[in-house]
């Protein structure tokens, strides 16, 4: 009987972590990735971390699933009802099962200067999305200052990393604070003011109106800088502008094959789409009316779909995502929803402390945590990060647990972290099964991560990771 095969379009943390999911599930299908970038899959979660300089390219890149990669090329036409996918080099590729793992493409927005007729970057300008923007990024920020449009969690981010290197950096924002879809205005004073201590200028409520890039420097002259002018008529001089906008699903393939779009490409609870044996996850699907951008959901979304394409599983059904903001000095973690004003049945308990850069906010509903803001409360990450995904009820004593300052089972401590608490929420990996894991043989966290793959994604479980790691080494000595 002839092996299924199985084509893959997208060799991003989506698409890649099918691949992986169904080879560990030994099927025997016939996997072929698809990726329009010429490099192996990398861990595009930590682009900060080379944007910083903390990590380099090789360190991002994630393990090979042993598959056919057919990298450097896009998928140019899909025939749903002939069942095959032709590439852009010309090589045509017949499928029993098609998975579409497009992500999504960064929005450059309408200024003019910012894009050129073809919707790319003009010059001066970089989007924050693969290894190669980086190295354009770090290219402009030799020359010179540097302006960053946008200040949601990605431009943050890129924000945080250029003044990391002594970079003049100048972050453009429309609204009033930082981070305005997951932050209050009194969260987001907290983070802006942590932002401008480490270095990094704020314009806020201003946008961008006209970019006008600046002449190279030659042996006559220095050079001059561009010109970003905002809406209020005011001007930022710098070398180049990084664009974090937001970005849109790339559905564009699956919208010209006659498939089911909307903001995303429409999948049920199989994560099928309108069309016999395609089905889309990651940044490209829309489930339920809600397109995820976090590698959590996604990877939840990756693994389902492989249990449903291997007749182990009964589909998804949604995330309860955590954003954890991947900047050096900045500890931020939101999870859940915190009213901005307590309604019947919601506890909100919150604290602030804008002087060290710290704000904690919970929200809980019959002793159970079902929102947070974290800032800055680096220990009780953890413990209300558990209770969370636990739903376990949490302590009376609410302002030491934003603290991090309980005792008893909600503690960050290794030796009393429940066994099943989650400690690589993206990737599953409870605290049982990171001891399981050192007791085979796995005696430091490079090696936990190649047998669990905690760490490999938002990478906001590292510090766990290497505390699990030594208390097992004291235990065992």
């Amino acid at each position: 009987m002839r092996a299924r095969r199985v084509v893959i379009v997208g060799n991003g943390m989506a698409g890649h972590r099918v691949a992986q999911a169904l080879v560990a599930r030994g099927d025997g299908s016939r996997i072929t990735l698809v990726g329009e970038e010429p490099r192996p899959a990398y861990n595009r979660v930590l682009l900060s971390s080379v944007l910083a300089g903390q990590a380099d390219a090789d360190a991002l890149e994630l393990p090979d699933p042993g598959v056919r990669a057919c990298l450097g090329v896009r998928a140019t036409a899909l025939d749903t009802a002939a069942r095959r996918v032709g590439l852009s080099d010309g090589t045509d590729l017949p499928y029993d099962a098609l998975v579409l793992a497009t992500g999504a493409r960064p929005l450059i927005p309408p200024v003019p200067g910012l894009s050129l007729p073809d919707g790319s970057p003009a010059p001066g300008v970089a989007t924050f999305r693969t290894l190669e923007d980086c190295a354009g990024i770090a290219r402009l920020a030799s020359s010179g200052p540097m302006a960053v449009l946008g200040g949601g969690l990605l431009g943050v981010e890129a924000a945080r990393g250029l003044a990391g290197l002594g970079v003049d950096v100048t972050l453009v924002h429309p609204f009033g604070h930082p981070m305005e879809s997951q932050l209050d205005a009194e969260a987001g004073a907290v983070l802006a003011g942590v932002l401008r201590g480490l270095g990094v200028r704020l314009l806020l409520g201003q946008g961008a109106a006209e970019w006008k890039p600046g002449a190279p420097a030659t042996s006559e002259g220095p050079g001059d800088p561009g010109r970003l002018t905002l809406t209020d008529g005011s001007t930022v001089r710098c070398s180049g502008v990084v664009v974090t906008a937001g970005v849109a699903p790339a559905v564009d393939l699956a919208r010209a094959a006659g498939l089911a779009v909307r903001r995303g490409i429409v999948v049920d609870d199989r994560l099928a789409a309108s069309a016999p044996g395609v089905y889309a996850v990651g940044e490209c699907a829309e489930h339920r009316g809600v397109c995820h951008g976090l590698v959590g959901p996604c990877w939840e979304q990756a693994d389902a779909l492989a249990a449903v394409l291997t007749g182990s599983g009964g589909g998804y059904t949604g995330s309860r995502p955590v954003i954890r903001l991947k900047a050096r000095d900045i500890d931020l973690a939101v999870m859940g929803r915190v009213p901005r004003e307590p309604d019947d049945g919601t506890e909100v308990v919150r604290v602030s402390d804008p002087a060290r850069g710290r704000y904690g906010a919970l929200a809980l509903r019959a002793d159970r945590v079902v929102g947070a803001v974290l800032l800055g409360l680096s220990e009780a990450t953890g413990p209300v990060t558990h209770l969370h995904d636990d739903r376990s009820p949490a302590p009376a004593d609410r302002f030491s647990l934003l603290l991090g300052r309980t005792g008893g089972a909600v503690t960050g401590s290794p030796a009393a972290l429940p066994n099943r608490a989650l400690v690589c929420r993206c990737n599953g990996v409870t605290k049982s099964r990171l001891v399981e894991a050192w007791r085979s043989g796995a005696r430091d966290p490079a090696a936990l991560a190649r047998t669990t793959w905690a760490t490999t994604g938002c990478g906001g479980c590292a510090d766990t990771v290497t505390e699990v790691c030594a208390w097992l080494e004291r235990e065992s000595a």
